[in-house]
């Protein structure tokens, strides 16, 4: 069944009056949002506290929503969120179905941008064909394959299983960076489709011992971390410069 926001109203004005019983609770204005994901936001503006619930939690049990409002009004105050609201949301968040329905959401409507896999120096296509071939029998399907429209430093590469995508850099795309360095990075990203995501009690396990023990079968692996290493503070400034 579907709460009436009043009703989901009254609870955020509790959560308010919990934290801060001398004043009296500010208006609030509570609507659903059409987000991607499981998403939430809180503000003030002009004396007035808005609150955009994620679509998605529609239909969240009214002791789910309590959980919620005290993490939020308690995030907004600056306040200690007792454990009991943040155990209640999460438990209903990190449940298979709504997990699920986060990722269908996702794939359906969220953006990706792809510019192409055949860069300035340096092609993916064929860097994941002879990845698969040596590493993997060619057992990993392919992916969407793209380089990053803009330099980045932190994340030199990423893989969303939602959209079946892998981003590398851009940073990486220059002679000044070696072969194996991008063959790492991709190599690094494949392993996320051979060793997916684990989920246990609500977590989630990206990098399992399993993953480890493969990421450290790449031919140059040290020699690549020692490079990443010692050029993260180039690339930083190269990203800078974007």
């Amino acid at each position: 069944m579907t709460h009436q926001l009043d009703e989901i109203r009254e609870i955020y004005a509790e959560a308010y009056r919990w934290y801060d019983p001398k004043r009296a609770v500010p208006v609030l204005h509570l609507s659903f949002y059409p987000y991607v994901g499981i998403n939430h936001t809180i503000r003030i503006r002009s004396g007035e506290i808005f609150v955009r619930i994620g679509e998605i939690c529609r239909e969240m049990p009214l002791a789910c929503h309590k959980g919620l409002a005290y993490i939020l009004v308690g995030k907004l105050l600056r306040k200690k969120i007792p454990a009991g609201a943040r155990e209640v949301y999460s438990a209903y968040v990190k449940s298979e179905a709504i997990r699920l329905r986060a990722a269908d959401n996702k794939r359906a409507k969220g953006r990706k941008v792809v510019t192409t896999s055949k860069g300035s120096v340096y092609d993916l296509d064929e860097i994941f064909a002879e990845l698969n071939a040596k590493y993997f029998f060619d057992t990993i399907p392919k992916p969407a394959l793209t380089w990053s429209a803009k330099k980045t430093y932190r994340i030199l590469g990423h893989h969303d299983a939602t959209h079946d995508h892998i981003t590398i850099s851009k940073s990486l795309d220059t002679t000044a960076t070696p072969r194996y360095v991008v063959e790492y990075v991709v190599f690094h990203e494949m392993l996320h489709i051979h060793h997916p995501t684990k989920h246990v009690n609500g977590r989630r396990y990206n990098h399992t011992t399993a993953f480890k023990r493969d990421e450290q079968k790449f031919a140059y692996y040290d020699q690549a971390e020692t490079w990443i290493e010692r050029n993260v503070r180039r690339m930083k400034r190269e990203a800078k410069k974007n």
